[in-house]
Order: structure tokens, then sequence, then C-alpha cells
């Protein structure tokens, strides 16, 4: 009797665990849309944290970063990530240097913005105030950029 009840049990946990295997893989839609260009030259960088660890400029710690090319004064982005909270920094990389270039006294030289588009003056917004919460199938978020 006991040994039937761990055999039972042994091919329930084997039965349950692709499913939940599967549902650890699982990805979402983040569509990230990006307006204000002031003109096309350059990348549409786009940087996702899951912690303030790094934010927001330490490509290092993010948890992904890459540039996309500028299709108009409007851009748009779809990304498969797992469902969780993100935030996340744009960049309208100009020079396609792969930073955000600043003049001598620190303001920043090319657009830039946060989901959430919160207040950003003298310092980036904290890692919460550009969170969004990823749910699946999709989630879509519009950024607004920020020319000094």
């Amino acid at each position: 009797m006991q040994k039937a009840f761990f055999a039972l049990l042994a091919v329930t946990i084997l039965l349950w665990m692709p499913s939940s295997a599967a549902a650890q893989s699982a990805t979402c839609s983040l569509t990230i849309h990006v307006d204000g260009f002031r003109n096309l030259k350059g990348d549409l960088g786009i940087t996702l944290f899951t912690s303030p660890d790094g934010w927001p400029e330490n490509n290092n710690k993010a948890y992904f970063h890459h540039g996309y090319p500028i299709t108009g004064t409007a851009t748009s982005v779809t990304l498969q990530v797992p469902a969780g909270r993100y935030s996340i920094a744009v960049l309208h990389d100009e020079n396609s240097n792969h930073k955000l270039d600043r003049n001598f006294l620190g303001i920043p030289k090319e657009g830039f913005g946060f989901a959430n588009n919160p207040h950003a003056f003298l310092s980036p917004p904290h890692f919460s105030a550009a969170a969004v919460q990823v749910t699946c199938p999709s989630t879509e978020t519009t950024i607004h950029l920020i020319y000094r």
C-alpha cells in the first residue's frame, strides 16, 4: 500500500513538472511606443531593469538593452519578456554611441524618457516611478521623449 502511494505521488509530480516549467518560460508581449523624436538620426535605445541596481544607465546591470532604428517621429517596439515588473528607460541615441551624451554641466544633449512619463528635472526618476507591470498576453506603454 505504501509503495503504491509513493508510486502514485511520483507519477503526479512528473505529470505536474512540465506544466510548471512551461508556465515559468511563458513570455508576454511588451509594446513600447516612443514619440517626440526631434529628428531621425541615430537609434532608439531601450533598457529594462528588474531592480533599482544600476538604474537607469548601467546597461551591465539591466535585464535587457538594445538599439532599434527610428522609423518616424514615433516608433514602436514589441519585446517578448516574462510577466513581471520592469522599469523602462529610453534614449534617442542621435550619434549611435550607446550612451546618453551630456554637456559640460551634465545636462543631457540627447532625448530620453521613462515609462509612465514621470517628472525628471535634475535627476532621473526613482525606479518605482518608471515601473510597468507586464502581464500576458500583452502590455503597452507610451513614453514621450524629453529634450533639454
